[in-house]
Order: structure tokens, then C-alpha cells, then sequence
């Protein structure tokens, strides 16, 4: 469990949602809601978050959002049965509304000529098995394998793929148990801030990542909110506070419920 050093930061921000009327929840999920898993259809949330989310989503004085590298329809599936959730899927390229209606960026005609090329190129690299075409961009999944073969597979991308990220706009961007080359906008970071022009100027709002693609989102937050690195073992990070999943991330989603289930009367 966190010393009492590693706790006040948390403590401070749930006295802080004791005084509030409304709140905005936002939260990465591989990683952080839910544990890596080498079959990526299987990676459930930890035992016991949907129903505290559920809650959490109920009482309507929370914002909550999941900010994800994964596709809208992907989430959907694994978030099941949860209703009312708002999602931002491929770093922000796509967007669900809590009201189910959807958008998403357009990515031009020579991006998207760039993104088939990594494609086949991989194809004929013979590592389509590893391969996920994603909205805006291509991800390479090497979790599973052992280092040895990482470190090739780790070479070979970066020797047929380096050309095609010369392009401005396009990035690579390493994950947890891969690499994914992409549109360089929007970022997870585009999609907090569209979220904190909508927010209002005394909203407590958090969030909650596990890995670099998070760092986006932290650095966009800043100060005007609470971010929260989620993983087993520490690094460095932009974040204000760590917690350790699951216990330490259940015990923080059911401060936030218990918080925001209180009426204002009582709250004030």
C-alpha cells in the first residue's frame, strides 16, 4: 500500500470532489482499467470496476470518459454491459457521445496512401499475424513473444517503416507491448483539451493512464486538474499521484462514487 507521502495528493483531490456538484472522470483503459492480455479481445476490466463506473455514470454528477489507443468499437465490446459512456477511440480520432451519436477526423487521401504502403509492407515482411489496422494508424502487438524475437521484430519495423515516418504527419508511438506508426493529430492530449474547454473552470477533473501515450494528457492537463499514473511499478512521469491496480485503483474509483452519490445539501 502508498505511505502517507504517496497518499496526500489523492486525499487533497477527494476532499476536493466532497465540495463538488459536478466532476469529470477520465481514464485511459489497457493498463488501467483493465490488465494487459496477449489475446487483446479478452482484456476485461479488473473484477468489480464496471459496476463501480456504473455507479459512478448513474448518479449524473460525473463526467466519465474513457481516452483510448483502441478503436470506439473495440471499447464497446469490452465495456459491456455499461451504458451512457462517453468514448474517444484511436487517441481521439474517433469519438462516441454518451448519447451514442459518433464522429470522428478525417485523415487524408495521402496519409492514408502512406498507412496502406506500412501495411503491405508488413504483409510481405510476413508479419501480418502481429498487425492491427486501427483508424489512423497501423499498431504492431509483440506482447507474447520472447525478447529475442521482440528485438527483431523491433528492428525490422524500424528499418521498413522509417521512411514512411520521415512524413510530419505521421509519428511513431510506443506502447506497452508494441508500436503503432499514425496521424500525429489529434493525440490523447487534443482530446482532454477539447474536454476542458467544455469543462467548467471549478470542475474537478482527473485522469487516470498507465503508459507514454498518457504523458499527452498529462502535460495538456496540468495544472488545471488531477492526473494519475496507474501501473504496478512506478516511472517517470508528468503525473501528480500513482496508484497501483487493481486494489489501490478500485479503492480511488469508490471514493470518487461515494463522493459524488452525496447530495448537495450534504456535500455543502
Amino acid at each position: 500500500m502508498q505511505c502517507d507521502d504517496e497518499k496526500a495528493p489523492i486525499e487533497s483531490f477527494l476532499k476536493q470532489l466532497n465540495r463538488a456538484t459536478t466532476a469529470m472522470l477520465l481514464l485511459d483503459y489497457d493498463g488501467t482499467l483493465a490488465p494487459f492480455q496477449v489475446n487483446r479481445d479478452r482484456a476485461y476490466p479488473y473484477p468489480g470496476i464496471i459496476p463501480i463506473l456504473d455507479k459512478i455514470i448513474q448518479s449524473e454528477r460525473t463526467r466519465v470518459v474513457v481516452i483510448s489507443g483502441r478503436p470506439v468499437c473495440e471499447l464497446q465490446t469490452l465495456l459491456n454491459p455499461l451504458k451512457k459512456i462517453e468514448i474517444w477511440g484511436a487517441h481521439g480520432q474517433e469519438h462516441l457521445f454518451a448519447d451514442g451519436s459518433y464522429q470522428s477526423s478525417e485523415i487524408s487521401s495521402d496519409i492514408s496512401g502512406i498507412l496502406a504502403k506500412a501495411e503491405e509492407w508488413m504483409r510481405e515482411a510476413g508479419l501480418s499475424r502481429l498487425v492491427e489496422i486501427k483508424p489512423g494508424g497501423i499498431a504492431v502487438h509483440w506482447r507474447g513473444l520472447q525478447d529475442p524475437e521482440i528485438e527483431r521484430v523491433k528492428i525490422r519495423i524500424h528499418k521498413g517503416w522509417d521512411s514512411f515516418a520521415s512524413n510530419p504527419k505521421l509519428k511513431f508511438l510506443n506502447f506497452d507491448g508494441g508500436i503503432e506508426l499514425r496521424v500525429a493529430r489529434p493525440n490523447k492530449g487534443d482530446a482532454v483539451s477539447s474536454l476542458l474547454e467544455e469543462a467548467g473552470p471549478d470542475t474537478p477533473i482527473a485522469f487516470l493512464g498507465d503508459d507514454l501515450t498518457d504523458e499527452d494528457a498529462f502535460r495538456v492537463l496540468g495544472e488545471r486538474g488531477f492526473s494519475v499514473l496507474v501501473r504496478p511499478e512506478y516511472h517517470e512521469t508528468r503525473a501528480n499521484a500513482w496508484l497501483r491496480p487493481p486494489q489501490e485503483l478500485i479503492y480511488f474509483l469508490q471514493q470518487w462514487s461515494k463522493a459524488l452519490s452525496k447530495s448537495h445539501t450534504d456535500i455543502s
